[in-house]
């Protein structure tokens, strides 16, 4: 079937096209033509005030399967993924067992063949995510691993990511951290602040992350290798990271929806606003829209974390955190754009995440394979029972009315296209 994309603007810095506005004809998995022309077609994509890019990629999605698909497995979390504008996954290794094994590996990937959505495996550093012997990392990397990291939790031992460092440089590997000090952070509920001290909850301080920030980069800039930081959010942290560019191999991602909240969302003891890291302040949400356009956030990811009902349904200083946030992304983007243009916006989440992972950029051009994702930056929608594919609903955006969503996606020669359309 010929699908034609009817005056979309394209963004992708590496396409002659970018930033025009071109009629895109798709056939067999391959973009076919680009052009001004309306090439013959089997179906019609009016796309104008539409935005045409290269398929969305989420570095880092909590799909905790196998051990936990009561949250969410990996039908569901990649038919979210793919109605909300993802043609690519790098899943987290939090899983019951963790990603650590060839068996794991092939369990989260074997699907791919007949999926539009492909999930690549992110492997665990330690054994069980636990921080303390490591895995045999080298045979992941061979058996398809992508990059190393302990997920949600930090490597929290001094050695053990030494070792890391030095182990990946035998094959180039990259090394992902959340960084927090879980000491200080030990029973942590919001950002520790004046809020957090009006609502008597504990607090999780910023320090708990500038530390761990200094620490690996004082550890890379020792052993040499690659590191990302994932789901940044102190102000003073992309401060060091920063300047540490200037002579590390060093990058850094954050949650879509960091800067959209502060520390007084809480206040509704809503625990759907409970994350980690949690909202800050201004400040830190100022300094978030500074790094993403001077380049000191390399990615921007989804920072998906399905949990239960029991899980989110209890007193707020009991429950999990997290959000779940592969259908809201696009609404989280176009909010973003308000400050942030989407030609420095869209690189963090098409190009960004697959240079830093060594896995294949297609420009987009005629000939290139059609991994693409429609984006429609002012369609009104909600998530609610009716829209929703997760298996779980812990959203701060449920019910409500929000602003930008894909609408199409296309991957593998296959297509998804939004009844909205």
């Amino acid at each position: 079937m010929k699908v034609l994309i009817q005056g979309a603007r394209i963004i992708d810095p590496s396409s002659e096209w970018n930033g025009k506005e071109a009629n895109v004809l798709i056939s067999n998995g391959r973009i076919q033509e680009i052009g001004e022309k309306n090439f013959s077609h089997d179906k019609l994509i009016k796309a104008k005030g539409m935005i045409l890019s290269q398929g969305w990629f989420d570095l880092g999605t909590s799909i905790p399967d196998p051990g936990f698909e009561h949250k969410e497995d990996i039908n569901s979390g990649t038919e979210a993924a793919m109605r909300g504008g993802f043609t690519e996954l790098a899943v987290l290794p939090n899983t019951s067992p963790s990603i650590q094994t060839k068996n794991e590996i092939s369990y989260v990937t074997g699907g791919n063949s007949n999926r539009l959505v492909q999930v690549h495996a992110l492997a665990a550093v330690t054994r069980q995510c636990k921080g303390e012997e490591l895995t045999e990392m080298i045979d992941l990397h061979h058996a398809g691993a992508v990059a190393f990291t302990d997920g949600l939790k930090t490597i929290w031992h001094t050695d053990i990511l030494l070792k890391s460092l030095q182990y990946l440089q035998k094959f180039g590997g990259l090394l992902i951290d959340h960084p927090e000090d879980i000491w200080l952070n030990m029973f942590g509920q919001m950002h520790e602040g004046v809020n957090s001290t009006m609502l008597g909850l504990k607090g999780l301080p910023r320090i708990a992350e500038d530390i761990i920030v200094t620490r690996n980069l004082e550890l890379l800039g020792y052993a040499g290798g690659r590191l990302h930081f994932a789901r940044m959010s102190s102000g003073k942290a992309f401060d060091l990271i920063r300047a540490a560019k200037k002579k590390l191999n060093v990058t850094c991602d954050i949650a879509a929806y960091q800067s959209l909240f502060d520390d007084a969302s809480v206040h509704s003891f809503d625990s759907n606003f409970k994350v980690n890291p949690p909202f800050r302040e201004k400040a830190d949400n100022d300094a978030i829209i500074k790094a993403l356009k001077d380049g000191t956030i390399d990615v921007i990811c989804s920072a998906h974390v399905p949990q239960d009902e029991e899980s989110k349904k209890t007193e707020f200083d009991a429950a999990e955190y997290g959000i779940i946030n592969l259908q809201t992304f696009g609404a989280n983007l176009a909010a973003l754009s308000k400050v942030v243009d989407y030609e420095v916006l869209l690189p963090k989440v098409t190009s960004g995440p697959r240079k830093l992972l060594g896995l294949d950029v297609h420009v987009l051009e005629p000939g290139a394979p059609a991994n693409l994702t429609l984006f429609h930056p002012a369609l009104k929608w909600q998530l609610d029972e009716k829209t929703n594919y997760s298996k779980s609903r812990n959203s701060p955006w449920w019910g409500k009315e929000l602003e930008g969503k894909a609408v199409a996606v296309f991957n593998r020669g296959q297509i998804w296209i939004d009844p909205a359309l």
